[in-house]
């Protein structure tokens, strides 16, 4: 008789679902980290997607961009505060405006990364 193997699929065995985009990739990662914090287990399962990656794999990109001077400490900052109101500044708002610029400068080379990765779907626009 086979014997039957109860524990977690490898990731290459999963049929996982690339993120849209880098910013769709970092609000779930900001979700994860409060989700970490709040003393939250890791759940594998059917019931929740797979994902290309594991959140940490996000925060070593973006602190490997930043140890490449890519971006900065006001691009962290932004990604921290914007990222935990789950929602990108709004450029059409005058307090937002530079955030924005950070925002979309930093998303931009994160993006790089995660195509690299396959974290980020490719597709031809």
């Amino acid at each position: 008789m086979k014997q039957r193997n109860h524990g977690p699929k490898p990731v290459n065995e999963m049929n996982y679902v690339p993120f849209i985009n880098a910013e769709e990739a970092w609000f779930w990662f900001i979700r994860c980290q409060r989700l970490r914090l709040d003393g939250a287990r890791p759940i594998i399962g059917d019931k929740f997607m797979a994902r290309p990656c594991e959140p940490d794999d996000l925060y070593r990109a973006v602190m490997a961009l930043f140890r490449k001077q890519r971006i900065g400490p006001e691009h962290l900052k932004v990604l921290g505060e914007f990222g935990v109101r789950e929602t990108p500044p709004d450029p059409r708002c005058r307090d937002e405006e530079r955030p924005a610029r950070l925002w979309d400068a930093a998303l931009d080379h994160l993006t790089t990364i995660l195509k690299a990765k396959g974290i980020v779907e490719c597709r031809a626009d």
